[in-house]
């Protein structure tokens, strides 16, 4: 399956790029964050309060994945 991952905020700072392609067999989105975090800079993603999306919907890490999808990974956003 090929997905595209986008990463916004400082997680795109951490890992030096906004978006990545992958192949594999993702049946969902914590699928996709357990290979992540392999990665060099990525920790980050091991973040409890991670917020994700899937096709620019907000959802869960549970949330399944289709070929073509698109996930997304942002810290939370806090404001005042």
């Amino acid at each position: 399956m090929k997905i595209k991952v986008k990463f916004f905020a400082r997680y795109r700072e951490a890992l030096g790029r906004d978006e990545i392609q992958l192949e594999g067999d993702f049946r969902t989105v914590e699928d996709v964050r357990q290979v992540l975090v392999l990665g060099e800079g990525a920790e980050v993603l091991r973040e409890q309060n991670l917020m994700c999306a899937r096709n620019e919907d907000l959802c869960q890490l549970d949330e399944p994945l289709v070929e073509g999808d698109e996930v997304a990974f942002f810290p939370t956003v806090t404001g005042g």
